[in-house]
């Protein structure tokens, strides 16, 4: 039986500082033997969630200093197109916070789909644990969820083939744009030591109703299937 713990709120805005003060109780608690490798998503949320997490870490005195910053997938484009998710973590949370440039790993995804999704698995493979079978672990990933149930760029409807691909990061082609982007693989996602996913937003009832359900199809609960873990932050209605 697969484990979600679900949280929920009544704002965006709760629900960021919510999630912004788990993570730094965790830290917290943690010390020196904290989150060390750590990827982001973009998104609506992801900003407020940015902005929450500057707030408390200078309020309570809490450094990220000592953490590696990935990414759950980018847009290919370049570092600060307004589509950019490392422009938008940049500018919300590592500039406020003085996070050193050496702990930020960011997807170039100016460059051929290809190259960008071999430079990224290289550059995690370089820092991170690896498991038993050699794959890169994360120490936490933050995920969105879209009203389709996507979650990183892992959209419905590919293969059983596709999403069984070992690659850590790989390029796809969506329909939403802009279309080329990079994104972790499920296999990825699965092995990561915490899974935390913020789900916000109107419109998204059906596809967090879906996700939560056993039996689903939609990416998010892909996710939560393969796991034994995958702690769950909303302000939609359950």
């Amino acid at each position: 039986m697969k484990k979600i713990e679900l949280s929920q709120f009544q704002t965006e805005a709760e629900l960021a500082h919510g999630v912004a003060r788990a993570w730094l109780d965790q830290l917290s608690e943690d010390g020196a033997d904290g989150v060390g490798c750590v990827a982001l998503s973009g998104g609506r949320i992801a900003k407020v969630f940015f902005a929450a997490l500057v707030q408390q870490s200078m309020a309570r005195g809490i450094s990220l200093e000592g953490i590696h910053f990935f990414w759950a997938d980018e847009r290919c484009v370049p570092a600060m197109d307004e589509e950019s998710n490392f422009r938008a973590a940049q500018e919300l949370l590592f500039t406020p916070l003085g996070i050193a440039s050496e702990k930020i790993h960011r997807i170039r995804g100016e460059l051929h789909v290809d190259d960008a999704a071999r430079e990224a698995s290289v550059n995690l493979c370089r820092v991170a644990p690896v498991s038993s079978n050699g794959s890169p672990v994360f120490d936490l990933i933050f995920l969105g969820m879209g009203e389709d149930g996507h979650v990183a760029s892992l959209f419905p409807g590919e293969s059983e083939g596709v999403m069984n691909l070992a690659q850590v990061y790989r390029p796809v082609v969506v329909a939403k744009p802009p279309p080329n982007r990079i994104t972790l693989g499920y296999g990825i996602i699965a092995a990561a030591r915490q899974v935390w996913v913020l789900a916000s937003g109107k419109g998204k009832e059906a596809a967090l109703r879906d996700s939560l359900s056993q039996g689903n199809a939609t990416p998010l609960g892909r996710v939560i299937r393969m796991r034994t873990n995958t702690r769950v932050f909303s302000d939609i209605p359950a």
